[in-house]
């Protein structure tokens, strides 16, 4: 169905991964993050404030759905229109040079001395320094006095 024949009930029944995915299959173009979003705001009907306040939200939701796919534009775009061997092909050179440069990073040296560093470090403060001076009395105590 399309989104201008939607109504915003019917439109706030969906989450906003799913007008996401109307949105860009009726554009047939990719969009980067704030358009999207913004789109969305102006569907529901929403104060511009949520803008800055979901946007972070919004993106981690589109990062994590498989059915999208963020381009080396910054831009977003359904992962169907897309070649899958063209995506793992990119992820695999990168877990590549991902593990070429772990090696060369690694000291393997063992010279069997602690790394600790003993020097004084004024920021230590001791859990027990701001109770070490109460005392525990009971309660008959307490109606004693």
């Amino acid at each position: 169905m399309s989104l201008d024949k939607m109504s915003k009930e019917e439109l706030e029944l969906l989450s906003n991964k799913d007008i996401t995915n109307l949105i860009l299959e009726e554009s047939k173009k990719s969009l980067n993050t704030a358009e999207l979003f913004k789109k969305i705001i102006k569907l529901l009907e929403l104060p511009e404030s949520t803008f800055e306040n979901k946007i972070g939200d919004y993106y981690t939701a589109l990062s994590t759905d498989k059915r999208f796919i963020l381009l080396e534009d910054g831009t977003w775009d359904l992962r169907k229109r897309h070649k899958s061997d063209k995506i793992a092909k990119i992820s695999e050179d990168e877990d590549e040079e991902e593990d070429e440069e772990t090696k060369d990073d690694v000291d393997t040296t063992d010279d069997g001395e602690d790394n600790y560093d003993d020097t004084d470090n004024d920021d230590y403060s001791d859990e027990n320094e701001d109770i070490k001076d109460l005392v525990i009395i009971d309660e008959d105590e307490l109606e004693e006095e």
